[in-house]
């Protein structure tokens, strides 16, 4: 028996195949763990004495296959179980399972079965802006150029593919009047809600969701709605062409000043091109939705150290899924980055907030189709 220290010394000393000399006392020292380093030749002698021998040693072509088998073995280890378990519990493998299957259940990248929306109307220079979207005189000028700047900031184009195979395209009108806002907004209040009711029966779908009171169950759902819509949005956000592929309809965000200058004013716009290219799995995916629903400081929820229990839990679920499913160094800070793309998107969502409530208060438009559009509810 020997320590790995003295082992690894024997087979460096016999394969240098060099003659060592004793340099104090001709072959006599004393070797102690202190001082086995002092004389390499009557070290190397105890060695000798104590039954090591150089036959025993393994070849350098015996030790790489050693090695081989090693890894190889390791391999198939990991090779039995699912990606993602090793290192996961039972239960937080168990609340991603739940969470994936609500998402398969109530969201379709292809939305085959969004139908029957409307289509904005192609503006045309002859067309007569409703009365509720005509400038005001006097006190309201201000207000409405506020009006103005929060609903016109973007110009969404849109480009459906027909059954028949034929494509039809919508791009706004030039102008700032207003035409393009009203045209568009009924076909956005579709897809509004239809993305509102995926997201309700995705919480349903969450036994923990379940669990809590109604009371609670509405206030979480109303203040996460918009942020899971962004996080689905996602997942189909085409970060080359800069376009929401929804099935046979597209979505473009038109850029007037040209460039990459609306990359750079848009929140929203840069929230999606930064978070595309993080190239998250779909796990991790559901489970920044389950963090964004499980809020505990939203308005109005009353068991928050509940909730906050489980958005706990959700994230270190994220965390481990992260650790044993993707390769380190190279994604070893991707919670961080996630859990702060989580922190921007709340940001967004309450200027988003702030917007939709100022253009509720100002201005008449914003009922009934502003409501519809934007899910905003009496209490």
């Amino acid at each position: 028996m020997t320590c790995e220290g003295c082992k690894g010394f024997f087979r460096r000393a016999m394969k240098r195949n060099t003659r060592l000399r004793c340099p104090f006392r001709k072959g006599t020292c004393e070797i102690t763990r202190k001082t086995r380093r002092q004389c390499q030749a009557c070290r190397l002698r105890k060695c000798l004495e104590s039954g090591m021998k150089k036959e025993m040693i393994m070849s350098d072509a015996a030790v790489e296959q050693r090695r081989a088998l090693i890894r190889r073995k390791k391999r198939e280890r990991m090779g039995i179980q699912p990606l993602g378990t090793k290192g996961l519990t039972e239960e937080q493998w168990t609340m991603i399972r739940e969470l994936m299957d609500a998402q398969m259940k109530t969201f379709d990248t292809t939305f085959s079965n969004f139908k029957n929306f409307r289509l904005p109307e192609v503006p045309s220079s002859g067309r007569e802006v409703p009365e509720s979207l005509q400038t005001p005189v006097g006190q309201e000028a201000a207000k409405w150029s506020q009006i103005r700047a929060d609903l016109c900031s973007l110009k969404v184009s849109l480009r459906l593919c027909r059954e028949d195979g034929s494509v039809w395209n919508y791009r706004p009108h030039a102008d700032s009047s207003g035409r393009e806002i009203f045209s568009l907004l009924p076909h956005m209040a579709d897809m509004s809600t239809y993305m509102f009711k995926g997201i309700i029966n995705f919480a349903k779908f969450i036994s923990h969701f379940r669990d809590l009171p109604i009371e609670d169950q509405i206030s979480l759902l109303k203040g996460a709605t918009f942020e899971l819509c962004q996080l689905r949005f996602n997942t189909v956000f085409n970060a080359e062409t800069g376009t929401w592929e929804c099935g046979r309809l597209s979505y473009c965000l038109e850029d007037p000043a040209g460039g990459f200058q609306q990359l750079l004013l848009e929140p929203v716009l840069k929230f999606h091109y930064r978070l595309k290219k993080l190239q998250l799995h779909k796990e991790e995916y559901v489970l920044m939705q389950a963090i964004s629903l499980f809020s505990p400081d939203r308005p109005g929820v009353v068991q928050r150290s509940v909730v906050d229990q489980l958005q706990e839990r959700f994230a270190i679920a994220l965390k481990a899924y992260i650790e044993c499913s993707r390769p380190q160094p190279a994604h070893r800070f991707l919670f961080l980055k996630i859990m702060a793309m989580l922190t921007e998107l709340r940001s967004i969502n309450a200027q988003h907030t702030q917007r939709l409530l100022r253009i509720q208060d100002i201005h008449p438009f914003a009922s009934p189709l502003m409501r519809e559009l934007f899910g905003i509810t009496d209490g």
